[in-house]
């Protein structure tokens, strides 16, 4: 398949529709170094959406466990309801308690991360590529100790910061699928004529 084909099935429809992509992205980036102004308000403000979604989540856990007469998972089915019940009302009046304890979570989960990609680059040692793995471990296990360290202050502020880091990095990856559909598209053009 040569480079022309790729990319016609790579940009499909976008090469007309580049334009909407980037504004999508501009938007995104813009919000991304907004929520990176605001990592406080970002964090309560996830904290608060993730109480939500667990909140409408035990309701169609209610709603199902009732519907499936005689099923023998229906008494599991409405605790695991009642835990996102109760999950859900604390990230939705207490987000601050809730951050923190989401923050020590993300904490630890990269630490046992970094750990396992550490010894997995050292099984890979020598082979290609195997420095990058090595450099990720050691920084998911630096991030991890770093959110202990600034615990419980960092639970007012790392989820808002991993937010606002990914928006902004999701946008700027958006903008430049844009750009390289409009570059193709122009290059498209210029053959034509």
């Amino acid at each position: 398949m040569d480079s022309a084909n790729i990319n016609d099935e790579v940009f499909g429809e976008l090469k007309k529709h580049w334009a909407w992509m980037l504004s999508l992205g501009i938007v995104m980036v813009i919000l991304g170094v907004i929520g990176l102004g605001m990592t406080v308000l970002f964090n309560e403000t996830v904290v608060m959406y993730f109480g939500f979604l667990l909140l409408f989540g035990s309701g169609v856990q209610l709603m199902q466990a009732f519907r499936a007469e005689a099923w023998k998972g229906r008494v599991w089915h409405v605790l695991i309801a009642l835990v996102y019940i109760v999950g859900g009302i604390i990230a939705v009046t207490e987000p601050v308690i809730a951050g923190m304890t989401l923050a020590l979570l993300i904490a630890w989960t990269l630490i046992v991360i970094g750990v396992l990609r550490l010894v997995m680059a050292l099984q890979m040692r020598g082979a290609a590529g195997w420095l990058w793995t090595l450099l990720g471990g050691a920084l998911s296990v630096v991030l991890g100790v770093m959110i202990i360290n600034e615990w419980p202050q960092s639970g007012l502020w790392v989820i808002g910061l991993f937010v606002a880091i990914e928006i902004l990095f999701a946008g700027w990856s958006q903008i430049m699928i844009a750009l390289a559909a409009k570059n193709y598209t122009a290059k498209d053009a210029a053959t034509a004529s």
